[in-house]
Protein backbone atom coordinates (compact mmCIF):
# COMPACT_ATOMS: atom_id res chain seq x y z
CA UNK A 1 0.00 0.00 0.00
CA UNK A 2 1.30 3.16 -1.32
CA UNK A 3 0.73 6.68 0.05
CA UNK A 4 0.84 8.84 -2.80
CA UNK A 5 1.29 11.56 -2.47
CA UNK A 6 3.85 10.87 0.66
CA UNK A 7 2.59 11.37 4.18
CA UNK A 8 3.06 14.65 6.00
CA UNK A 9 4.09 15.18 9.68
CA UNK A 10 3.80 17.12 12.42
CA UNK A 11 3.89 16.96 16.39
CA UNK A 12 0.65 16.04 17.96
CA UNK A 13 -0.87 18.55 20.86
CA UNK A 14 -3.50 16.55 21.67
CA UNK A 15 -6.36 13.78 20.46
CA UNK A 16 -9.60 14.43 21.56
CA UNK A 17 -13.70 13.61 21.04
CA UNK A 18 -12.33 9.95 19.80
CA UNK A 19 -12.51 11.76 16.24
CA UNK A 20 -9.95 14.37 16.53
CA UNK A 21 -6.60 15.63 17.16
CA UNK A 22 -4.68 18.86 17.52
CA UNK A 23 -1.16 18.96 15.66
CA UNK A 24 1.72 21.59 15.07
CA UNK A 25 3.43 21.64 12.07
CA UNK A 26 7.00 22.51 11.29
CA UNK A 27 6.15 26.38 10.56
CA UNK A 28 4.13 26.09 14.25
CA UNK A 29 1.10 26.59 12.95
CA UNK A 30 -1.73 24.16 14.27
CA UNK A 31 -3.65 21.77 12.59
CA UNK A 32 -6.66 19.56 13.60
CA UNK A 33 -7.04 16.50 11.79
CA UNK A 34 -9.46 13.64 11.73
CA UNK A 35 -8.23 10.53 13.71
CA UNK A 36 -10.61 7.25 12.54
CA UNK A 37 -9.29 4.99 15.44
CA UNK A 38 -11.83 4.89 18.12
CA UNK A 39 -10.33 2.84 20.45
CA UNK A 40 -8.25 3.24 23.61
CA UNK A 41 -5.11 4.31 21.84
CA UNK A 42 -3.19 3.18 24.72
CA UNK A 43 1.01 4.30 24.04
CA UNK A 44 0.25 5.34 20.70
CA UNK A 45 -1.18 8.95 21.35
CA UNK A 46 1.77 10.24 23.44
CA UNK A 47 1.74 14.38 23.05
CA UNK A 48 4.98 15.96 21.47
CA UNK A 49 5.26 12.42 19.44
CA UNK A 50 5.50 12.19 15.70
CA UNK A 51 2.32 12.55 13.79
CA UNK A 52 2.18 11.47 9.98
CA UNK A 53 -1.19 12.47 8.13
CA UNK A 54 -2.44 11.96 4.72
CA UNK A 55 -4.88 14.33 2.27
CA UNK A 56 -8.07 13.47 1.24
CA UNK A 57 -8.82 14.90 -2.33
CA UNK A 58 -12.42 15.21 -0.76
CA UNK A 59 -13.03 18.86 -0.95
CA UNK A 60 -16.34 18.09 1.10
CA UNK A 61 -14.63 16.97 4.14
CA UNK A 62 -14.88 19.32 7.17
CA UNK A 63 -11.22 17.86 8.04
CA UNK A 64 -8.97 16.53 4.72
CA UNK A 65 -6.00 15.57 6.78
CA UNK A 66 -6.27 11.53 8.57
CA UNK A 67 -4.23 10.48 10.85
CA UNK A 68 -1.77 7.69 9.97
CA UNK A 69 0.82 6.99 11.66
CA UNK A 70 2.62 7.45 15.47
CA UNK A 71 6.43 7.65 15.75
CA UNK A 72 6.89 7.22 19.59
CA UNK A 73 10.14 8.16 21.30
CA UNK A 74 11.70 4.99 21.27
CA UNK A 75 11.20 5.23 17.41
CA UNK A 76 8.57 2.67 17.38
CA UNK A 77 6.41 3.36 14.13
CA UNK A 78 2.35 2.73 14.98
CA UNK A 79 -0.27 2.74 12.30
CA UNK A 80 -3.60 4.48 14.49
CA UNK A 81 -5.88 4.30 11.06
CA UNK A 82 -7.44 1.12 11.87
CA UNK A 83 -8.75 1.44 8.46
CA UNK A 84 -5.49 0.07 7.11
CA UNK A 85 -5.56 -2.95 8.84
CA UNK A 86 -8.07 -4.35 6.13
CA UNK A 87 -6.54 -2.87 3.45
CA UNK A 88 -3.08 -4.51 4.44
CA UNK A 89 -4.63 -7.98 4.45
CA UNK A 90 -6.50 -7.81 1.50
CA UNK A 91 -3.58 -6.43 -0.63
CA UNK A 92 -1.27 -8.79 1.11
CA UNK A 93 -3.78 -12.17 0.21
CA UNK A 94 -4.43 -10.79 -3.35
CA UNK A 95 -0.03 -10.71 -4.07
CA UNK A 96 -0.40 -14.51 -2.45
CA UNK A 97 1.80 -13.18 0.64
CA UNK A 98 0.12 -15.03 3.51
CA UNK A 99 1.10 -18.40 2.87
CA UNK A 100 -1.70 -20.40 4.46
CA UNK A 101 -4.21 -18.39 2.45
CA UNK A 102 -3.10 -19.06 -1.17
CA UNK A 103 -5.24 -21.58 -2.62
CA UNK A 104 -8.13 -19.20 -3.11
CA UNK A 105 -8.90 -17.86 -6.18
CA UNK A 106 -12.12 -14.99 -5.39
CA UNK A 107 -11.88 -12.87 -2.43
CA UNK A 108 -15.14 -10.54 -1.54
CA UNK A 109 -15.42 -7.87 1.68
CA UNK A 110 -17.98 -7.02 4.36
CA UNK A 111 -20.27 -9.99 3.38
CA UNK A 112 -23.00 -10.91 5.68
CA UNK A 113 -23.17 -13.66 7.44
CA UNK A 114 -23.70 -15.41 11.12
CA UNK A 115 -27.09 -15.45 13.19
CA UNK A 116 -26.02 -12.37 14.81
CA UNK A 117 -25.89 -10.51 11.82
CA UNK A 118 -22.58 -9.38 11.35
CA UNK A 119 -20.04 -8.84 8.37
CA UNK A 120 -16.95 -10.95 7.66
CA UNK A 121 -13.88 -8.50 6.96
CA UNK A 122 -12.92 -11.12 4.06
CA UNK A 123 -14.20 -13.84 2.67
CA UNK A 124 -12.31 -16.42 0.27
CA UNK A 125 -13.46 -18.61 -2.14
CA UNK A 126 -12.18 -21.87 -4.07
CA UNK A 127 -13.42 -24.49 -6.31
CA UNK A 128 -13.66 -27.52 -4.12
CA UNK A 129 -12.34 -25.90 -0.93
CA UNK A 130 -14.69 -25.00 2.45
CA UNK A 131 -15.18 -21.16 2.27
CA UNK A 132 -12.81 -19.69 4.09
CA UNK A 133 -14.45 -16.48 7.00
CA UNK A 134 -11.58 -14.20 7.96
CA UNK A 135 -12.17 -11.45 10.90
CA UNK A 136 -9.13 -9.05 10.87
CA UNK A 137 -7.65 -7.49 13.99
CA UNK A 138 -5.23 -4.35 13.96
CA UNK A 139 -2.63 -4.81 17.40
CA UNK A 140 -1.05 -1.92 18.79
CA UNK A 141 -0.61 -2.34 22.23
CA UNK A 142 3.31 -2.91 23.42
CA UNK A 143 4.44 -4.27 26.89
CA UNK A 144 7.83 -2.77 27.63
CA UNK A 145 9.14 -6.92 27.39
CA UNK A 146 8.23 -6.10 22.91
CA UNK A 147 5.28 -8.28 23.85
CA UNK A 148 2.07 -7.54 22.02
CA UNK A 149 -1.73 -7.32 23.33
CA UNK A 150 -5.01 -7.44 21.53
CA UNK A 151 -7.37 -6.17 22.99
CA UNK A 152 -6.23 -2.57 24.57
CA UNK A 153 -10.27 -2.06 25.77
CA UNK A 154 -12.65 -4.21 26.40
CA UNK A 155 -14.60 -4.85 23.00
CA UNK A 156 -18.28 -6.68 23.06
CA UNK A 157 -18.28 -6.36 19.17
CA UNK A 158 -14.97 -8.14 18.93
CA UNK A 159 -16.87 -10.95 21.67
CA UNK A 160 -19.52 -11.38 19.24
CA UNK A 161 -17.00 -11.75 16.23
CA UNK A 162 -15.20 -14.99 18.18
CA UNK A 163 -18.74 -16.08 18.40
CA UNK A 164 -19.05 -15.96 14.62
CA UNK A 165 -16.01 -17.58 13.61
CA UNK A 166 -16.86 -20.68 16.11
CA UNK A 167 -20.31 -21.23 14.43
CA UNK A 168 -18.70 -20.71 10.75
CA UNK A 169 -15.98 -23.36 11.75
CA UNK A 170 -18.29 -25.95 13.59
CA UNK A 171 -20.37 -25.51 10.73
CA UNK A 172 -17.46 -27.00 8.47
CA UNK A 173 -16.28 -23.73 6.87
CA UNK A 174 -12.73 -22.52 7.25
CA UNK A 175 -12.61 -19.37 10.31
CA UNK A 176 -9.49 -17.62 10.73
CA UNK A 177 -8.86 -14.35 12.84
CA UNK A 178 -5.95 -12.74 11.36
CA UNK A 179 -3.96 -10.26 13.88
CA UNK A 180 -2.49 -7.41 11.74
CA UNK A 181 0.43 -6.02 13.77
CA UNK A 182 0.52 -2.61 13.31
CA UNK A 183 3.21 -1.41 15.48
CA UNK A 184 7.12 -1.99 15.05
CA UNK A 185 8.38 -2.85 18.03
CA UNK A 186 6.02 -5.74 18.89
CA UNK A 187 7.66 -8.82 18.38
CA UNK A 188 5.31 -11.40 19.67
CA UNK A 189 1.12 -11.48 20.42
CA UNK A 190 -1.53 -12.43 23.00
CA UNK A 191 -4.61 -12.08 24.34
CA UNK A 192 -4.94 -9.54 27.13
CA UNK A 193 -6.98 -11.26 29.38
CA UNK A 194 -6.10 -8.86 32.03
CA UNK A 195 -7.62 -6.71 29.94
CA UNK A 196 -11.03 -8.53 28.19
CA UNK A 197 -11.04 -12.05 30.45
CA UNK A 198 -14.43 -12.82 28.53
CA UNK A 199 -12.59 -12.47 25.01
CA UNK A 200 -9.65 -14.71 26.37
CA UNK A 201 -12.21 -17.57 27.30
CA UNK A 202 -14.22 -17.08 23.75
CA UNK A 203 -11.07 -17.15 22.14
CA UNK A 204 -9.85 -20.21 23.90
CA UNK A 205 -13.16 -21.79 22.70
CA UNK A 206 -12.98 -20.48 19.32
CA UNK A 207 -9.56 -22.45 18.63
CA UNK A 208 -11.55 -25.40 20.08
CA UNK A 209 -13.82 -25.34 17.73
CA UNK A 210 -11.61 -25.47 15.03
CA UNK A 211 -10.81 -20.96 14.52
CA UNK A 212 -7.36 -20.78 12.90
CA UNK A 213 -5.27 -17.41 14.02
CA UNK A 214 -2.70 -15.78 11.82
CA UNK A 215 -0.65 -13.44 13.56
CA UNK A 216 1.63 -10.61 10.64
CA UNK A 217 3.42 -7.93 11.22
CA UNK A 218 3.57 -4.54 8.52
CA UNK A 219 6.45 -2.52 7.51
CA UNK A 220 5.34 0.94 8.00
CA UNK A 221 6.93 4.55 6.27
CA UNK A 222 5.87 7.84 5.07
CA UNK A 223 5.87 6.25 1.83
CA UNK A 224 4.34 2.71 1.92
CA UNK A 225 2.80 0.08 4.35
CA UNK A 226 2.31 -3.61 3.74
CA UNK A 227 2.37 -6.95 5.30
CA UNK A 228 6.13 -8.42 5.76
CA UNK A 229 6.60 -11.07 8.72
CA UNK A 230 4.51 -13.87 10.40
CA UNK A 231 4.79 -13.32 14.22
CA UNK A 232 3.96 -16.12 17.56
CA UNK A 233 1.48 -16.20 18.81
CA UNK A 234 0.10 -17.58 22.13
CA UNK A 235 -2.92 -17.64 24.20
Amino acid sequence: MKFEPELESGKLIKRYKRFLADIKLDDNSERTIHCANTGAMTGCAEPDSTVFFSTSSNLKRKYPNSWELSVTENNHTICVNTLRANQLVVEAIQDQNIKELTEYNELKTEVKYGSENSRIDILLTGKSLPDCYIEVKSVTLLSESGQGFFPDAVTTRGQKHLRELSEMAQLGHKAVLFFAVLHSGIEKVSIAHHIDQQYHSLLIDAIENGVNILCYQAEMSSKEMKIVRKLPFSI
